[in-house]
């Protein structure tokens, strides 16, 4: 990736523009100044041709704008007679006029790169945590979206993945407390574990025990550092397909908003968050249950964060996310597609929010492949080959 790379303002099929408002209004000046009366001289508005230009255009073409309207002001107001001429006076302002607007472009033209600096860091650093995820990956169908609620910082504590493994494909979807590099910390100590112990462990429970000892230790060393947010936690839901038994799905959910199945048929809601947050189990005496819960072919998993159930309207109405999923699936059944499942949400969250998010918002949806699970035997391919770590899986 390339970092600090400055981006158009203006652009059109990929072409920047920025230099033509100020090019229009040097005409403008121009024709306006000879066709007013000698009693009405607007040449001195040739200064705000460097202003615009400083506003849109780079250092180099804005300096080339100073020196034009300079030269373009000493030949129009020496065609008019000597009594008429603007004079002197007016050649100092635009000449001044041209190095601020000069200095004024360089220095935003600095902070642009450096924006773009820091905007790319966290994009990076999103893709770093949130991993892009192959079309059909682990045998599942998939698609997700990621809304920052800032939408200059780009990075939160929400996370999602997919982990293929010698004992069936496993999907972790969650949101950490709070925000900032802090939670994006946690939701990377959470997804590195779920990555490791998503693909060596058996059994579910224990999966769910790693991650729990995981937040815990996260949370230990925090606090040794002297951090604020020594007590995070986060929600999250567990789910294993099962290779052994296509038809059905297992849940562990912990604390979290609960997962819809959506099919051709319906909307349901599948067990809801019956145990306390990942780093808070504890207090409920023990990890929350294994649910095994029957899931079609033709259904299609919907997880969310708290962005879209909390995502409210002018006066304050929460968005109906089953409701609205409910309805747009009897309208047009293909809408079980993972793809246009999210969409669709997405743009519901936005319509009903009026595109102002008050927390970070992850829309994720999996459903099984018709062919099977290729992501699983390629990874345990190279795993059993001693491929280097860091790969795909």
């Amino acid at each position: 990736m390339e970092y600090g790379r400055r981006r158009p303002l203006l652009v059109i099929r990929g072409r920047s523009i920025g230099w033509l408002p100020p090019l229009l209004l040097l005409v403008g000046v121009i024709l306006l100044d000879f066709n007013t009366g000698e009693h009405f001289r607007i040449i001195t508005w040739i200064v705000l041709v460097p202003g615009t230009a400083a506003a849109m255009c780079g250092v180099w073409t804005t300096a080339a704008y100073s020196v034009a309207s300079l030269v373009t002001y000493v030949a129009v107001d020496s065609a008019w007679p000597a009594e008429y001429q603007a004079g002197f006076g007016d050649f100092v302002l635009v000449a001044l006029g041209g190095a601020l607007a000069t200095l004024v472009a360089a220095v935003r033209v600095r902070q642009e790169r450096q924006l773009v600096h820091i905007q790319d860091i966290a994009e990076t650093t999103r893709r770093t945590v949130l991993r892009p995820l192959p079309p059909g990956w682990a045998g599942l169908d998939h698609a997700g979206v990621y809304l920052a609620a800032d939408v200059d910082a780009r990075v939160g504590g929400d996370f999602y993945d997919i982990q293929p493994g010698p004992h069936g494909t496993r999907v972790l979807v969650g949101d950490v407390q709070g925000k900032g590099l802090g939670a994006v910390e946690a939701a990377a100590a959470l997804l590195g574990t779920f990555r490791e112990a998503g693909y060596h462990e058996k059994d579910l429970t224990t999966v769910a025990e790693r991650l729990e000892t995981r937040m815990l230790r996260h949370r230990s060393h925090r606090a040794a550092l002297g951090r604020s947010d020594g007590d995070r936690f986060a929600t999250a839901v567990l789910i294993a397909f099962p290779e052994d038994a296509p038809g059905v799905i297992d849940v562990v959910n912990f604390g979290h908003e609960p997962p819809l199945a959506v099919g051709p048929h319906g909307v349901r809601e599948l067990p809801c968050g019956d145990g306390l947050p990942i780093g808070l189990t504890d207090l409920a005496g023990g990890l929350p249950p294994v649910h095994r819960v029957p899931v079609a072919a033709d259904e299609t998993l919907l997880f969310v964060t708290d962005g879209v159930t909390e995502a409210r309207d002018g006066p304050g109405t929460f968005f109906p996310l089953a409701d609205e999923v409910a309805r747009a699936v009897r309208a047009d059944p293909a809408r079980t597609d993972p793809r246009r499942l999210v969409r669709r949400v997405r743009d519901g969250v936005l319509r009903h929010s009026g595109g102002c998010l008050e927390d970070d918002t992850t829309i994720f949806a999996v459903r099984r492949a018709a062919e099977g699970p290729a992501g699983a035997g390629e990874e345990q391919g190279a795993a059993g080959g001693g491929g280097a770590a860091g790969g795909p899986g």
